[in-house]
């Protein structure tokens, strides 16, 4: 999460439960600052995010390095494709050479695999497609079908389980998300391909967020059985790089290489992004998929609207002056609140929302886009992310023949029940009492 000077805020945020959260005036409110106060995290969750950190890390690499082969552990790590920009803008790269140098750092300290998660992303995005076309097919006897929320962002699923609650919860797709995915495909299917049991592999993420850490550690992410956590532990962009600073590593010096392949395909394969502005696309996807789907109707490009500001943007399908679909992306806490309010006043046009916490976006995360000074996004590297992620070639999941092949050889098919167990989770009311959002009610 990000950390939160308190004693500087000023404007209160009505929304914390236990303690006054208090923001600059002027400032934009973050999602996961509202998130950071002792009224959302308990002690046990704070003890368990506070070992996700590159001490952690250095302990398990520490560990292998003794001779009691008992402890060794085979470490993974996945790195998500919003985080590879912030490498090759602080490397001064491409994107592929920074990933081949950035693989080549973590190997260094005694990582034995690199993925990135785009197949998990894959993964995420092919069921929220399918979820999406449930829903809108039983709209009229099913109150709760749409709106459908996105489920890729902990900040907002957080918000929207211990806050909003009901209101919001039976909208929230269940497809997990990206780095959840990727959890179980690491400590299901890779660890039997390599014949280790999960709790013999360490998986760690790369991510652009603080609230992933959060995400990590939800109860239903973690095997009692086997004492197996999907992801044991998740370090920010930032994190990453400062380790590089601390043990005053170069890029020149590194080693550049490939990343690994989950199906173990030999050879150096394309680097691929999502549709979508430095996310990864769910509401690009989903609207395609859906104008086909439902109407029989090809979108090439999508047009976006913006409304209130960039950060909350629709999308419209029309056909002979009708409106067959409205998507909207509503990024930041603020138009996340405006969103809120329309809903409780059930005047929400949408019947998708692509809902992130960060405004900007995951390229936006405060995990690698706050500057240095602290406190406030770095623009002009947030551009430059922007740009770098922006050359990526985009292949839709649909075209990914390693997906075709996981569906099979890992989940027996599409529409499996280990498809539904693997990919699928449940977002409940945790919310503890359900105070009034203060809002700009102005639309």
């Amino acid at each position: 999460m990000s950390e939160v000077n308190i004693a500087k805020r000023k404007e209160k945020c009505e929304n914390c439960t236990k303690q006054s959260l208090q923001v600059n005036e002027g400032s934009q409110l973050l999602l996961s600052a509202c998130l950071s106060c002792d009224g959302c995290v308990s002690e046990e969750e704070s003890l368990k995010i506070s070992q996700q950190n590159l001490e952690e890390v250095e302990r398990v690499l520490a560990l292998n390095k003794k001779c009691d082969v008992s402890k060794h552990k085979v470490l993974v790590a996945s790195v998500c494709p919003q985080s590879l920009p912030f490498f090759a803008v602080k490397f001064g790269l491409d994107i592929t050479e920074a990933a081949h140098k950035l693989c080549g750092f973590l190997k260094s300290l005694g990582v034995h695999f690199v993925f990135d998660t785009t197949v998990a992303a894959g993964f995420s995005i092919l069921e929220s497609q399918k979820e999406f076309i449930q829903r809108y097919r039983r709209r009229h006897h099913d109150s709760h079908a749409l709106p459908m929320f996105t489920s890729s962002c902990p900040g907002w699923i957080r918000y929207s389980e211990r806050v909003l609650g009901s209101l919001v919860t039976p909208h929230i797709c269940m497809a997990k998300s990206p780095q959840q995915i990727m959890g179980r495909l690491v400590k299901d299917y890779f660890s039997k391909q390599q014949k280790l049991s999960p709790e013999k592999v360490y998986h760690m993420v790369v991510a652009p967020c603080f609230d992933k850490k959060l995400e990590a550690v939800r109860e239903e992410f973690y095997n009692i059985l086997l004492e197996s956590r999907d992801v044991d532990c998740v370090l920010t962009s930032g994190e990453i790089f400062y380790l590089m600073e601390r043990r005053k590593v170069t890029v020149e010096e590194l080693d550049s290489l490939p990343l690994d392949q989950v199906l173990g395909e030999a050879g150096d394969m394309a680097l691929m992004r999502h549709k979508g502005r430095g996310s990864e696309g769910f509401l690009e996807h989903v609207f395609k998929h859906a104008a086909k789907e439902l109407f029989g109707l090809d979108v090439y490009e999508i047009t976006y609207k913006t409304l209130r500001n960039r950060d909350f943007q629709e999308v419209t399908l029309a056909r002979d002056g009708e409106t067959l679909l409205q998507f909207a992306a509503i990024y930041g806490f603020r138009n996340i609140q405006t969103l809120v309010h329309r809903m409780r006043k059930g005047r929400v046009p949408y019947q998708l929302v692509e809902v992130l916490s960060c405004p900007g976006g995951c390229l936006s995360g405060r995990g690698q886009a706050e500057s240095e000074s602290g406190g406030r996004v770095d623009k002009a590297l947030v551009q430059q992310m922007e740009e770098a992620y922006s050359s990526l070639p985009v292949r839709l999941p649909e075209l990914n023949p390693t997906l075709h092949t996981l569906y099979q050889d890992w989940l027996q098919g599409q529409d499996s029940s280990k498809a539904n167990m693997q990919l699928h989770t449940q977002y409940g009311n945790q919310s503890q009492s359900h105070t009034n959002i203060s809002v700009d009610s102005s639309w």
